[in-house]
């Protein structure tokens, strides 16, 4: 049993609705026609009026295509990070030639409010203010949710710019998608369909940001995906938007103040449970996500998680970077967002440390 933070487990609907023989996505209509039934569905679950944009490519394309569709070589990027993903994004702004500063903290501690404010106003003071900056809900690594709002509040005092990666979040806890410019998902977290297809409500103001920009890549670049109505820039994966397509409709039919809550019912299971077990969640009470829950144990995580597979057949996750020996993460995220699966886990994860 996979209780992974993503790919995730992915419901009978979705696996069968990917096995049926699908409409060619260059040449019929009714490919074009669930192409925009996806889109409409994903803008009630990202709850937004901005477009949103389905490419081909599992998530991590979706944060290379936002770098390189809105930095052009020398813009200055602020990058906010307390975690993997946060740093990964000044990673990104290098390789496409911008100059990124990275803003970062402790991965166990908040985004600093009062230095992203003074990091602001020097390069406004400098007369080279930031064009774009980066940011990350839901820092899977670690199991934190950042809260995004006061951050925003400063980037839009500061005209500038906001990205955000909502991959292991949108779908499973509420993200302030209207207030982001753009605001990237993905089809293997929260949504419980396969990997291979990214997500992004983009704003018009970062459309007209990519148009100045002119992007000269083709595959890390949305705005070939800005208007589709006369065809698609390559060919679209016809079996994984099918899936993705029945994903969306399991959740709102159930209705995502239900989802929402179903969440943070199995996110209070799994903690409830550590904690019985003694274990200490790596983030503090405040910062929880509520798809995924990280417990500290310090050089144990790996052997841990290797038991956990082999004894109970159950797939757990560690961390990842340096902390891959000291972080085991329990994914209720999507799917899996479900009191009998975490107890299930949690049954195996307790047999193995007793």
């Amino acid at each position: 049993m996979n209780v992974t933070p993503g790919p995730t487990a992915v419901p009978p609907a979705v696996r069968e609705a990917m096995a049926e023989p699908q409409p060619n996505p260059d040449l019929e209509a009714a490919f074009a026609e669930r192409y925009d039934d996806v889109c409409t569905k994903l803008e009630t679950i990202y709850d937004t009026s901005h477009d949103v944009v389905v490419p081909g490519g599992e998530g991590i394309l979706g944060l290379e295509a936002a770098i390189a569709s809105l930095v052009a070589p020398g813009d200055r990027v602020l990058c906010l990070s307390n975690g993997l993903y946060g740093d990964g994004f000044a990673d990104f702004v290098e390789s496409y030639d911008g100059e990124a500063d990275l803003v970062s903290v402790a991965y166990d501690e908040s985004y600093d409010l009062e230095t992203i404010a003074a990091a602001l106003e020097a390069a406004d003071a400098d007369g080279e203010p930031y064009t774009l900056a980066t940011m990350v809900h839901c820092e899977t690594p670690t199991g934190t949710l950042n809260d995004l709002e006061p951050v925003l509040d400063l980037l839009e005092d500061h005209d500038v710019v906001s990205v955000v990666d909502a991959v292991s979040s949108l779908g499973g806890t509420p993200v302030p998608t209207d207030r982001i410019d753009v605001c990237l998902g993905a089809s293997q977290k929260c949504f419980s369909a396969p990997p291979g297809l990214t997500t992004a409500a983009i704003s018009d103001r970062a459309w007209e940001a990519m148009e100045a920009r002119e992007p000269p890549s083709l595959y890390t670049n949305f705005l070939p995906w800005q208007d589709v109505s006369d065809g698609f820039p390559y060919t679209h994966l016809s079996a994984n938007v099918a899936a993705l397509d029945v994903a969306l409709d399991l959740l709102l039919e159930e209705g995502l103040e239900d989802v929402y809550a179903r969440h943070e019912t199995a996110a209070e299971r799994c903690r409830e449970r550590g904690a019985e077990m003694g274990l200490e969640c790596y983030p503090d009470p405040e910062r929880r996500s509520p798809t995924v829950t990280a417990f500290r144990l310090p050089g144990e995580a790996k052997r841990v998680q290797q038991r956990v597979a082999d004894e109970e057949n159950v797939v757990l996750a560690t961390g990842l970077g340096d902390m891959a020996d000291d972080i085991l993460r329990v994914g209720h995220m999507g799917y899996n967002a479900d009191l009998e699966t975490v107890e299930r886990a949690m049954d195996a994860l307790e047999a193995v440390l007793e």
